[in-house]
């Protein structure tokens, strides 16, 4: 376990000399809030190291030396926007092995399957939901952290090899491209419609204010205990408060139970300040932009159905992958601009 400057020092040049490393994280979301990054793993041809974000140590010089590595990943989407959100830190290539795998026709392709097809070895997947920020961490834990980059060199070469046998490869280039580029977008793009959690497009629009109000103060207790914000209050119980505050029934007596006096004073104050707010400061439903589909249209994205599924059988893919339902109907209303939208893979397979 890297743990300190002096210890992470002698490794940096090695990582800046290597062509492709593999990297996986681990966090503490269902223990803590926000979540931490607790742990980094990284393999490279010939060692295996972790490294531990939660110790008195600067990463700065390990982002740097990452800076013209390929990155292996399995799955990279979460870590990726974890590791731009807490440190800024960009990939410049990046080869998510999930994703090359689904482009070589695997419908099973999680990391566990992957490790099994190539190298005949069943993944022990007990430590998925273990505290990560505990120190020290047990062996087991140790265990199952290098598992998730263990394997993944030789699988990325051999999948590599695969995909250029199938004249695949700039496919997964466009894949990791767009990974990386949706990943700094979504940190960048702080969404003003957080607070509209699952089930809230259902209500009458008087209770989204209270819904809004009642999720601000979730956020702050959650911050404030260190705990994910459904363990502070879950999604159900706030609908059902900021419903009955609306219709100006009794909701107090759908608390928890196990609420202390300060919670009860708190979100009792944040249902008074939600009545107190003027009309025009309250939130609206999302109106939905439905167009209804002419004839016309509905024929064209059958048209389209057709062209992708027989490419999709012809190459043995998963269909969605060349374009989901809601990209053929987006094609069918309007080709010209949706189309672009497309990588260029897909683009060649869908319009030819």
């Amino acid at each position: 376990m890297i743990d300190s400057n002096t210890a992470l020092a002698p490794w940096l040049e090695k990582i800046a000399a290597c062509s492709v490393i593999a990297l996986d994280t681990e966090a503490d979301s269902l223990y803590s809030y926000p979540e931490r990054l607790c742990l980094i793993q990284i393999a490279l041809p010939d060692s295996l190291i972790l490294i531990d974000p939660l110790a008195d140590i600067d990463l700065k010089p390990l982002w740097e030396s990452l800076k013209d590595v390929e990155i292996v990943i399995h799955a990279a989407d979460y870590d990726l926007r974890l590791l731009h959100r807490r440190f800024g830190f960009v990939p410049a290539k990046l080869f998510d092995t999930m994703w090359a795998a689904r482009l070589l026709g695997f419908r099973e392709f999680g990391l566990h399957h992957l490790v099994s097809h190539y190298h005949k070895v069943d993944l022990e997947k007990g430590s998925q939901k273990a505290d990560w920020g505990k120190r020290p961490l047990t062996e087991k834990m140790t265990e199952y952290a290098l598992n998730d980059v263990r394997y993944l060199l030789s699988i990325h070469q051999s999948i590599k090899k695969q995909l250029a046998d199938k004249e695949r490869s700039s496919w997964i280039d466009e894949i990791g491209e767009r990974l990386v580029a949706d990943a700094v977008k979504s940190v960048k793009t702080a969404s003003e419609d957080a607070w509209r959690i699952k089930g809230s497009s259902r209500l009458e629009e008087a209770s989204l204010a209270f819904v809004k109000g009642l999720w601000e103060w979730r956020e702050e207790e959650a911050c404030y205990a260190n705990k994910p914000p459904y363990f502070v209050l879950n999604h159900e119980s706030l609908l059902r408060i900021a419903t009955l505050a609306s219709e100006e029934k009794e909701w107090e007596i759908t608390l928890p139970l196990r609420f202390s006096t300060r919670r009860r004073r708190g979100i009792r104050e944040a249902v008074e300040a939600v009545r107190k707010l003027p009309e025009d400061a309250r939130p609206g439903k999302k109106r939905s932009k439905r167009v209804s589909m002419s004839e016309s249209e509905k024929s064209r994205i059958e048209e389209l159905k057709k062209i992708r599924d027989a490419k999709a059988e012809a190459l043995d893919l998963d269909p969605t992958l060349i374009a989901s339902k809601a990209t053929l109907v987006a094609l069918a209303r309007d080709w010209e601009n949706q189309l672009p939208q497309l990588m260029n893979w897909q683009r060649q397979l869908v319009a030819s």
